[in-house]
């Protein structure tokens, strides 16, 4: 076999070796970017900042980059992130709001901690709010969010959701983990569907079981607030007049990324 020198790119005067990173977009910036994955050629050494730059200089919006996160092979990261030749690199909208078959109540749901789902049929919510209680729990607080048949004026026919599903399942097993430390609750359970949501149907269901009322309120809140802010689900909304990706929560300020941001 002939041998191939390494391909190298010009860099403040220096010669870099060339290495290569597969970018997914997600939500709107799928729109705005033109599509939802390519592949980017960075000098080693490149950090997420210089992706972003390059991305930048290629788009006719930059300022669209603001306020986005991003992820790196699954994991949130930094502008000063260093990448590596085959790493992704996944550019996150502010997000809207992990895998299994939602619907069945599991046999062994009752002993676990935690049941973490992404689903893209229709989530049994009163069955896995069934599953989830014990004896020894005197509290459960469930939390159903339902497509509704409207949204700021308009009317809607369906919705539709997009995850970067990976990353979303470890960061709702990370939250999870969280509440059952944070706030000393028995049990949660959180489903999140994917796919067109019809009108009355549940696009999210989080149930706490606890000892106690005050935990399970507070945990179950927290979990829908802080999902919302950082698990990497997008909605979007289909109206009679058109269809548009809901505007995100903003990413908590050391997760949201400006692309003038320099390592």
């Amino acid at each position: 076999m002939a041998f191939l020198p390494p391909r190298l790119t010009p860099r403040n005067g220096i010669l870099f070796e060339i290495m290569r990173v597969r970018v997914v977009s997600f939500g709107v910036l799928k729109d705005w970017l033109g599509g939802s994955e390519r592949q980017v050629e960075l000098p080693e050494g490149a950090t997420v900042a210089d992706l972003l730059a390059r991305i930048g200089a290629e788009s006719s919006d930059a300022a669209r980059l603001r306020g986005i996160a991003v992820g790196v092979n699954a994991e949130y990261a930094q502008a000063s992130h260093v990448l590596n030749d085959g790493d992704e690199v996944a550019l996150l909208p502010p997000v809207s709001g992990g895998a299994g078959h939602a619907g069945d109540r599991s046999a062994g749901l009752k002993s676990e901690p935690m049941h973490i789902a992404i689903t893209r049929e229709v989530i049994d919510a009163a069955s896995l709010a069934a599953a989830a209680k014990r004896p020894e729990d005197g509290a459960l607080v469930v939390f159903d969010g339902i497509v509704r048949n409207n949204s700021r004026g308009r009317q809607t026919l369906y919705l539709e959701y997009e995850a970067y599903e990976e990353m979303a399942l470890r960061q709702m097993h990370d939250l999870a983990q969280q509440a059952l430390t944070r706030f000393g609750v028995r049990h949660v359970t959180m489903v999140h569907r994917l796919g067109r949501l019809e009108i009355g149907e549940s696009s999210v269901l989080i149930v706490i079981a606890s000892a106690h009322r005050a935990q399970a309120f507070e945990a179950n809140r927290w979990l829908i607030d802080t999902l919302k802010q950082t698990v990497p689900i997008w909605k979007k909304e289909i109206f009679v007049d058109g269809a548009v990706w809901a505007p995100g929560e903003p990413f908590p300020a050391p997760l949201s990324i400006d692309p003038a941001e320099r390592a």
